[in-house]
């Protein structure tokens, strides 16, 4: 059974669009928050929902009863622990598992979309882009399916980027752009962007009395300040930066991870410190810094760039695959260094912040106003789905079947 395809006749209120995450690593759930609340900004007429992935795959929470925690919340736990070293070949694992199984993960996703009926479905993950094209595909024919990725570059193959299916792309970088034409992609399915998309709170920042609040906080007003932060778990990693940089002011963002804060409070330095809980307003605790210290995670790395911050990341053989990337983007443009190790941080510290006005400029060169593009380019691929045959040249000529 197939519903008809989306035609123009329709109210542009009753359109819905459905934007696809999970929890994995939290920064696709932010991805698709930070997209829901610019498309609601636009003004435009849609109903946006977010799918949780795992809920519509695993609507009975069998995984979480027999294992007591969700799939997520294992490799969330990595990340906080810093288990990392494994995970490029458990990578390729979990893609042939998902090739392996997917005739299984596409008929819970038919059921879904025939039972719920977007005008358009968003991807926001990588690795079950097939099956859910090839869901979306079959059950609803004629609604667009994009794939947004939130990784500066795919990480081929399988990842962001499957061959071979009629869908568009957004690009943050113009290497994932050359990416989606080298997997056979036209250039009217490919729609670049000037950068990954963050929350709007990281353009809409009031000026503050630096000084001052980092009075308020314990801070020293003069001293340069490092923003350690390795994401929305934190990281064991933090502990070592920590204890090597017993003389740098620095404010360590937590996370979720009480743990970590209360080993870091615990640990004795020279230097001034504020360790953080959750918090939702990390741009506020950027504005108070002078430099970015963690890992190369196109969110958080993005997000010090479009505060001006300049960045220290760590790229080695621990670094998940997908983020390595980032830490080449780092160079090519200069807002940053990339550290081999933990242990070359410091190093690190040493070399930048005497050189931070011009690494500042660099920052400035960058105008990502990606969240802002997004809505538009969402917008233009569903009038044209919509518009009468003929309107839209077609790639049928790429074979749906390319693994």
């Amino acid at each position: 059974m197939t519903r008809a395809p989306s035609t123009s006749s329709r109210h542009p209120a009753q359109r819905t669009v459905d934007l696809v995450y999970f929890d994995a690593g939290g920064g696709h759930r932010a991805s698709a928050l930070a997209l829901e609340a610019a498309i609601q900004r636009e003004g435009l007429p849609w109903t946006v929902r977010l799918v949780n992935l795992r809920e519509v795959l695993d609507p009975k929470d069998s995984f979480r009863k027999l294992t007591g925690m969700d799939p997520e919340d294992v490799y969330n736990k990595r990340l906080a622990r810093g288990w990392t070293i494994g995970l490029a070949h458990e990578l390729k694992v979990l893609q042939a598992v998902i090739r392996w199984a997917k005739p299984k993960l596409v008929r819970p996703l038919q059921q879904h979309w025939l039972a719920t009926e977007p005008d358009m479905v968003v991807s926001l993950i990588p690795n079950f882009n097939r099956p859910l094209y090839e869901s979306v595909a079959s059950a609803l024919p004629g609604v667009p399916y994009v794939t947004v990725l939130t990784d500066l570059a795919d990480h081929p193959p399988h990842f962001w980027i499957e061959k071979g299916q009629d869908q568009h792309f957004v690009c943050g970088s113009e290497r994932a752009v050359q990416q989606a034409r080298e997997a056979g992609y036209p250039d009217d399915r490919i729609h670049a962007t000037s950068g990954m998309m963050i929350r709007s709170a990281f353009y809409e920042t009031e000026s503050v009395d630096r000084a001052a609040e980092r009075r308020r906080l314990g801070l020293d007003p003069d001293r340069p300040t490092g923003l350690v932060l390795f994401g929305g778990q934190g990281s064991k990693a933090m502990l070592g930066i920590a204890k090597r940089l017993p003389d740098t002011q620095l404010i360590l963002a937590c996370g979720h991870n009480e743990a970590l804060a209360k080993a870091l409070r615990a640990q004795p330095a020279r230097a001034p410190r504020l360790v953080l809980g959750f918090t939702p307003d990390v741009a506020r605790y950027m504005q108070l810094a002078d430099f970015f210290i963690g890992k190369p995670g196109p969110g958080s790395v993005s997000e010090a760039v479009q505060l001006h911050l300049p960045v220290i990341v760590v790229c080695n053989s621990w670094t998940l695959p997908q983020e390595r990337y980032n830490a080449q983007w780092v160079r090519e443009h200069g807002v940053g260094l990339v550290c081999a190790s933990y242990a070359k941080v410091p190093g690190a510290v040493d070399e930048l912040v005497p050189d931070l006005e011009n690494y500042r400029t660099a920052t400035h060169k960058m105008h990502n106003r990606a969240v802002f593009e997004l809505p538009g380019i969402l917008q233009g691929i569903l009038t044209r789905a919509e518009a009468p045959a003929g309107g839209e040249e077609s790639i049928s000529g790429l074979a749906l079947g390319a693994q």
